[in-house]
């Protein structure tokens, strides 16, 4: 790795599931990064840490920001969150990007940008048929909702010359440190406790029948690393396998990786009618587009993806019972 040519990444969110994966691809890629995030975690080796509550960030001081730290590429790893209302998806996902973007107008020189969207942008497909991005927008959930506003704001503000920026838009994601209210962190977590009682395990969930597209959170991280690196701006870009496989072969995949005994329990349906994550059946990404532009595909299987996060689990695990006091 070389450092002399003082490539600065600049990461909000850096401390997320996928953000720290993106900070481990630009220090592999030679850059000095620079993660920001309301609490501290750990960082690649040689990364940095910048605390700020990027909710309540002003323009001013996200300015202030950019110009301490000359990032060459900033990247909004911020938002990736599920559950929240409609309110709080909006402030989140579309208001804090467009403080962003009005700072990154401001910025001398200003650096590229690559936002994060999301393929629950898409309108439902049918059963089959992949996503590319021209298909028809027409998310179901706030979520959806809110990281569409959110590139949109980015392809407008690209289309007025004001900013060099490009915007990633990812489906489901697995691999090393998934977080525990995931289905994969759900899964490990209830295999980690029959572990620990010494018996086999019992998992239950809800039912598993959708078909989804997933790719290695490695794999995303490299193809932000490489639309840094690119000169293409105004345009929205798929990540994904190419596969649709069935939820459960995740879950089952997990099983094998733990080599723990194990009776998977598919609870009946919610009877309130929440919304979840699985209110698609099938989603299934045509990420040609990412190859063609950026000469991205996908490396890692799901099975290779799965097993990473189980041995990062379990080191997890193995590294918090190291350091718990006597009698904890």
């Amino acid at each position: 790795m070389d450092l002399d040519d003082d490539r600065r990444a600049l990461v909000l969110g850096g401390t997320g599931y996928i953000g720290r994966h993106v900070c481990a691809a630009f220090a592999e890629g030679g850059y000095r990064v620079t993660a920001v995030a309301r609490r501290a975690r750990r960082l690649p080796r040689g990364g940095r840490l910048r605390i700020m509550d990027l909710s309540r960030v002003s323009v001013g001081e996200l300015s202030r920001l950019f110009a301490d730290e000359r990032p060459d590429v900033v990247v909004n790893a911020t938002g990736m969150v599920w559950g929240m209302d409609e309110q709080a998806m909006l402030d989140l996902n579309v208001r804090l990007l467009e403080r962003i973007v009005g700072a990154l107008g401001a910025s001398e020189p200003a650096p590229r940008f690559v936002q994060f969207g999301s393929t629950r942008e898409y309108a439902p497909a049918p059963h089959g048929v992949s996503l590319d991005e021209d298909a028809p927008l027409g998310p179901i959930d706030a979520y959806g909702r809110s990281k569409l506003a959110a590139t949109r704001a980015v392809l407008a503000t690209c289309a007025e010359g004001a900013l060099r920026g490009v915007v990633l838009r990812v489906g489901n994601v697995a691999g090393p440190g998934a977080p525990a209210g995931s289905l994969l962190g759900s899964v490990a977590g209830q295999l980690l406790a029959a572990a620990d009682a010494g018996g086999p395990a019992v998992v239950e969930l809800h039912p598993l029948r959708a078909r989804r597209d997933y790719v290695d959170v490695r794999d995303v991280a490299r193809a932000v690393l490489l639309a840094a690196e690119s000169d293409v701006s105004g345009e929205v870009l798929n990540l994904g396998s190419g596969t649709a496989v069935p939820v459960r072969t995740l879950v089952d995949l997990l099983v094998e990786a733990s080599a723990i005994p194990t009776r998977i329990v598919e609870r009946a349906p919610d009877a309130s009618g929440a919304p979840t994550r699985t209110d698609i059946p099938w989603q299934q990404t045509d990420a040609s587009r990412a190859g063609a532009v950026l000469g991205w595909c996908p490396r890692r299987s799901l099975r290779e993806a799965v097993r990473d996060f189980w041995l990062d689990s379990v080191a997890r695990r193995e590294r918090a019972a190291a350091v718990q006091p006597p009698g904890e």
